[in-house]
């Protein structure tokens, strides 16, 4: 059987895929991509620990490195180039609003909005919360198990976060997403569960227990770690905590071609930022989309191959058949 060969012309695709995965904040050690080895996942079923978050559009890559020429002879002429500066940006607009996307299009902490008590006191991020509930043992990141009496603060549609309660502790919290850096000892018991990334929603609740509709991202329950529902999320214009995340960007063509963007080291580069889009183009003053937009700045990591300082990889795997 003999192979048709074709000359592949560029690639042709619908939108971009994005996934993103949290760097290790105490280690400092981002997430790599294997294009070699993973270069061919299921873009629904993408390998762990990226988190896929859909489509997103105007997806826009600015290099904004600096060279310049060295000088050298009487008069001075370029002898060759070195590189000045090494940066980057990447911009694009997320089309949903979840938690993640909202803490990647935000330059400081991400919080959970607590169920509040009866009678607290108001506070812009949310008042003081209902009393966290422990898990039971036999809990595991789909089930949480609780007393029939803990069970029934909870209602199916209800958004739960589990970590445990803040003591005194500083430096990274949250887990398994770093949430914020804590300088100084703060006294809400509840501030680590606002800022956790370990949250689920419930899909049913029984005398025995929550069932989740998704796993939780930290898995089963930590020793110490206490639920509490959360109403929904707000972030903060300001501050001082960056977060940081591992970002992968795939275009896939039609002729089954595919383009990485790998960017080992992405931060958040503005604060919160949305685009309003008018859902028809003749009717300017009805309802229009609210899309996050999301601009990051580039961190360089050093390549272990050559010791090269760089800020992203672009792979290119061909389609079958394809001349290259």
């Amino acid at each position: 059987m003999t192979a048709t060969w074709f000359q592949a012309p560029a690639p042709v695709a619908r939108r971009v895929r994005a996934f993103f995965a949290p760097v290790n904040r105490s280690a400092q050690t981002p997430v790599l991509f294997d294009p070699a080895q993973q270069g061919r996942f299921s873009l629904d079923a993408p390998p762990a620990p990226w988190i896929s978050l859909g489509w997103i559009q105007n997806f826009v890559r600015k290099p904004l490195s600096k060279s310049a020429p060295m000088l050298a002879g009487i008069p001075a002429s370029p002898l060759e180039q070195v590189r000045e500066t090494l940066e980057a940006q990447v911009s694009l607009e997320f089309l949903s609003w979840t938690k993640l996307t909202m803490a990647l299009a935000t330059g400081s902490q991400h919080m959970n909005i607590l169920a509040a008590a009866i009678g607290a006191t108001a506070s812009a991020n949310g008042a003081q919360a209902v009393p966290a509930v422990t898990p039971q043992s036999g809990s595991n990141a789909t089930q949480i198990m609780l007393a029939a009496t803990d069970a029934q603060e909870f209602q199916v549609g209800s958004i739960v976060a589990v970590d445990v309660d803040n003591t005194g502790q500083t430096g990274y919290v949250g887990s398994p997403v770093v949430g914020a850096y804590i300088r100084q000892a703060i006294a809400d018991v509840d501030y680590i569960r606002r800022v956790t990334f370990n949250v689920a929603l419930v899909s049913a609740v029984s005398n025995s227990g929550l069932t989740l509709a998704e796993p939780l991202p930290g898995g089963a329950p930590v020793a110490g770690a206490k639920v509490q529902a959360v109403e929904g999320f707000v972030d903060r214009e300001g501050g001082s905590f960056y977060h940081e995340w591992s970002a992968l960007f795939v275009l896939e063509g039609s002729q089954g071609e595919r383009v990485f963007f790998h960017y080992p080291r992405l931060q958040a580069a503005v604060g919160a930022e949305e685009t309003v889009t008018p859902l028809s183009s003749k009717q300017q003053s009805g309802q229009s989309r609210v899309l996050l937009n999301g601009r990051f700045i580039a961190l360089p990591v050093t390549d272990p191959l050559d010791n090269e300082r760089v800020v992203c990889y672009r792979s290119f795997l061909p389609a079958a058949n394809a001349l290259v």
